[in-house]
């Protein structure tokens, strides 16, 4: 027995989900969460609303998917380098984030959630929750394995990779969301990673 309708039926399924994001998040952008409808969605998609609500029952579990897929780090362990040379892997988790923060789209899907948090805070949490502390985990676990190798004197892994995330967010993010005229070009992203770590280093470094 092939196996060929079983793949050309998951790919579908994939093309199927990939459309519907994609309209959803556009959607979402120019009419906002709660302006925007399913059966809107899967017409802008090109599907079926019984196929949108086969892959995603509600609008939240939408939502969550696309925050998700936002916060994609890529083939796994690429955000977590092994322990031994906390330089060099700041240096690649710090460079990892700045591609997160400042992929289209970004600063306003989370534009979005600052507007309807009021209403719908399940937003928030799933941005947090879906987004955010998924990354920020995977930070703090390296810490604690640099920490647990001697490579670095860390007692609180939470506030050393809060700092850390922080002084690039607050460079490379915020100024981004908070200004609609703010240039990123002229932010030297590379510069701003290795301060960054030399300032972890100097804090946490076991010759620190």
């Amino acid at each position: 027995m092939t196996t060929e309708p079983t793949t050309y039926h998951q790919r579908v399924a994939l093309q199927k989900r990939a459309a519907i994001m994609e309209a959803a998040t556009g959607l979402f952008l120019e009419s906002g969460y709660d302006g925007t409808s399913l059966a809107r969605i899967a017409e802008a998609a090109g599907v079926s609303k019984a196929t949108l609500f086969k892959q995603f029952p509600t609008k939240a579990a939408l939502f969550g998917a696309i925050v998700t897929e936002s916060w994609e780090t890529g083939a796994d362990g690429e955000a977590s380098p092994k322990p031994g040379d906390p330089a060099a892997g700041l240096t690649a988790i710090g460079g990892r984030y700045v591609d997160l923060l400042t992929r289209p789209g970004m600063d306003a899907l989370f534009r979005i959630v600052i507007a309807e948090a009021p209403r719908f805070p399940e937003l928030a949490r799933i941005q947090f929750e879906h987004g955010k502390m998924p990354f920020f985990d995977t930070v703090a676990e390296y810490l604690k394995a640099e920490a647990e190798a001697g490579q670095v004197r860390i007692e609180d892994v939470t506030t050393a990779a809060t700092q850390f995330l922080g002084m690039i967010s607050n460079h490379v993010f915020w100024p981004r969301l908070l200004l609609p005229d703010w240039d990123p070009k002229g932010v030297d992203t590379s510069q701003v990673v290795a301060e960054a770590v030399a300032t972890m280093l100097a804090r946490y470094g076991a010759a620190a």
